[in-house]
């Protein structure tokens, strides 16, 4: 039962060519029938996953790093979490990003994600990353100004900071994908709308009430800026080798399949194989095979 998807309709184009965050649809025509519909196309998406994963930890060549960036209650918690519960736990690590500490602001801004990059042999999840450089401290200049305590020449051209940062991250990114780490980025684009109403959802259910702050309803006040950093920074860092995906998100069930279809398409890029045995090895499996034959139960 293949979920039949074109991801170019996702996949934004490389860095330089016409991209504009608007005209990308928060919503497009369900990609299931029903809910068992969903279940069934969702459990093959993670079976899938979690075979090359499985492959990727013996192969020990290839790792891959899946960034999740969105405004508040786009879904990003909960798309990792339906996505990636079938993995084996043991090939993946989730990392999230809030403020930054003290010791955090103390380094360069990449220094607490290059802390976390997954190694060869798992998958990678950054739950916000170091792209709120260029979308948080964009809408909020102050941040680099008052927090972050660059050197007086490097803020003097906020503009020129933050184009030099999109050739950090840039040439970061290209960086890991020569040493196997290959990175996707995916942006949950979610209406202005919908996050209202789940904010009200939030505030209306108890068992959600947790996860309302009221400072994510003052951002709501920058929702224009922040889609002029989003898109900036898009178009900026988008390669062929370290893609962003802008997927719909107001339906959760079609983000979660989109992004779904998009992991293992990109993980089926890698040159994942089982390790090869050299004939001495190969000897020795027939070996063992036949000791284990002839012994008596």
């Amino acid at each position: 039962m293949k979920l039949k998807l074109d991801l170019d309709a996702f996949r934004v184009p490389a860095q330089h060519k016409p991209f504009k965050l608007g005209k990308v649809p928060t919503k497009v025509k369900d990609l299931y029938k029903d809910a068992a519909h969903y279940d069934s196309l969702l459990g093959e998406f993670r079976c899938e996953i979690n075979d090359l994963q499985q492959m990727m930890f013996a192969h020990n060549r290839y790792g891959a790093l899946f960034i999740f960036q969105a405004m508040d209650a786009a879904g990003k918690d909960g798309t990792i979490q339906h996505v990636m519960s079938g993995i084996n736990p043991e090939g993946v690590e989730v990392h999230s990003f809030k403020q930054p500490s003290v010791e955090e602001l103390d380094h360069d801004y990449l220094w607490r994600s290059s802390q976390k990059m997954p190694p060869r042999g798992r998958i990678g999840i950054f739950n916000r990353s170091y792209y709120e450089e260029v979308l948080v401290c964009k809408v909020h200049p102050h941040i680099v100004l008052e927090q972050q305590r660059l050197p007086a020449e490097a803020t003097k051209d906020m503009a020129k900071l933050f184009k030099k940062r999109y050739e950090d991250i840039t040439n970061f990114e290209a960086y890991a994908h020569r040493n196997g780490i290959r990175v996707v980025k995916f942006m949950l684009h979610v209406s202005k709308t919908e996050q209202k109403k789940r904010f009200l959802e939030r505030i209306d259910t108890p068992s959600k009430n947790w996860k309302f702050n009221a400072g994510d309803v003052a951002e709501r006040g920058h929702w224009d800026k922040y889609m002029v950093a989003y898109e900036d920074a898009i178009k900026a860092t988008a390669t062929e080798k370290s893609p962003w995906y802008v997927v719909p998100a107001d339906d959760k069930k079609n983000m979660r399949l989109i992004v779904s279809a998009a992991i293992l398409a990109e993980l089926k890029t890698l040159s994942l194989h089982w390790p090869y045995l050299r004939k001495g090895q190969r000897a020795q499996l027939a070996e063992s095979k036949a000791a284990l034959l002839a012994e008596r139960d």
